[in-house]
């Protein structure tokens, strides 16, 4: 991290030098204020993003460090080339100069002939620069609620046949506390159930802060029904964690209201419990526990022995866990019998780079896991990157996402030609 902030500041370095470049006829950029306020910002951000990864702050704080962050170095990264093109120009030129001209040096014809090119490739870099900040305009007017359709085959080599072909909707993270939209959330909830999805799981953090602000919303998912059932479980923001209650009481209330919500939409949360579900004479187990993060700021409320209990003998057993770093800090290493585990949590930090190829985002320099499907030996995570948002009201290449799982009594293809 030592070695990172020394070469952001020297990045800095270079970004104020061109950006006086640029404006070379304006005063501002030449002014010590100038220097002072800049140098705070990009410190503070860097201490800041430090302090986002290895202390424990709030959630919000967090991802507005951290947003802040990226965007902000997208511009750097974006407007440096123009301003290193720019040098190694000004170079050439006083080299060709000199060798034409050795005893004689004369500034007015290079500044005649390099300040208007200078200032033309500066500028430039800092059109450049300025398109991560119209993304981000972009996505506060039509990320936030361009819902997308994923679909994943999960191959299952001990599922009972009468599961095959089955499918599972999946949505996580809705945040009801972050919408202003009420059409476009019903219009994703439309578009999950024209997939006719068997089975719903919806995996944690359907508040930021408080239950009360899911009640405008409780009527639109309602709606989410499934014929084999909606299965739910609890995120770190719906225990009432970052908020200041009055009492401890309300905030045990608030607890007790949010689990109320859950069942009165009809959704089976399932609190370190379990259930069977049984077609034709056979089983598969579906498992959900309270948030578990493997992150100190994050809670560990799950217990996975209450969980597993009494699932010896079910021959697939499918986890709903928020925190995707509980796949890799206490599933691998102590439950094998999991097929495949159910996650959100990241929102891939609502910002970043998703193609079939591809996928990037800073939220990979916190999570090993983060987005998409994940696999080690014969066990499975997936991880969804949410339907709602928090802190940036939007989003920026990361979309809000349903998923649509299918079933299959098969061993994967690709992983049997490998």
């Amino acid at each position: 991290m030592l070695l990172i902030s020394i070469i952001l500041l020297l990045v800095d370095a270079y970004v104020i030098k061109g950006l006086r470049g640029a404006f070379k006829k304006k005063q501002w950029p030449h002014k010590i204020e100038f220097s002072i306020i800049y140098w705070v910002i990009s410190v503070a951000l860097i201490g800041g993003t430090i302090v986002s990864i290895y202390f424990k702050i709030s959630v919000g704080a967090r991802a507005g460090i951290l947003l802040v962050f990226f965007i902000l170095l997208l511009f750097k990264v974006s407007f440096l080339p123009f301003v290193f093109i720019d040098d190694i120009r000004r170079l050439v030129i006083r080299l060709k100069d000199l060798k034409k001209r050795p005893a004689i040096v004369a500034p007015s014809t290079l500044n005649a002939d390099t300040i208007p090119r200078s200032e033309f490739l500066l500028k430039a870099g800092l059109i450049a620069g300025a398109v991560p900040l119209a993304g981000l305009s972009f996505g506060i007017v039509s990320g936030a609620y361009d819902y997308r359709v994923r679909y994943q085959t999960l191959y299952l080599p001990n599922l009972p046949k009468t599961f095959d072909g089955i499918k599972i909707g999946q949505i996580s993270d809705i945040h009801s506390g972050s919408f202003y939209n009420k059409t476009a959330v019903q219009g994703g909830v439309e578009m999950l159930l024209l997939e006719k999805p068997d089975i719903i799981f919806f995996t944690g953090d359907l508040v930021n802060r408080k239950t009360d602000e899911v009640y405008g919303y409780q009527d639109i998912f309602s709606k989410v029904k499934a014929p084999l059932g909606v299965y739910s479980t609890l995120g770190n923001h719906d225990y009432g964690d970052y908020y200041n209650w009055p009492t401890a009481e309300a905030k045990i209330k608030n607890l007790a209201d949010i689990k109320t919500v859950h069942k009165n939409m009809g959704w089976d949360l399932l609190n370190n419990s379990n259930r069977r579900l049984k077609i034709n004479g056979e089983e598969i187990g579906i498992l959900g526990i309270e948030n578990w993060g493997e992150l100190t700021r994050f809670p560990k409320y799950g217990k996975m022995d209450l969980a597993t209990k009494n699932t010896d003998d079910l021959p697939v057993k499918l986890l709903l866990s928020h925190d995707p770093s509980h796949w890799r800090a206490q599933v691998l290493l102590q439950y094998p019998q999991i097929d495949v585990m159910f996650s959100g949590h990241t929102h891939g930090m609502q910002m970043g780079v998703r193609t079939p190829d591809f996928q990037w985002s800073p939220v990979e320099y916190i999570y090993k896991e983060w987005a998409g499907l994940y696999q080690q030996d014969k066990q499975q995570l997936y991880v969804n990157v949410g339907y709602g948002f928090l802190g940036f009201p939007g989003r920026v290449g990361i979309l809000p996402e349903i998923t649509i799982f299918e079933l299959r009594s098969a061993v994967n293809p690709q992983i049997a030609k490998a």
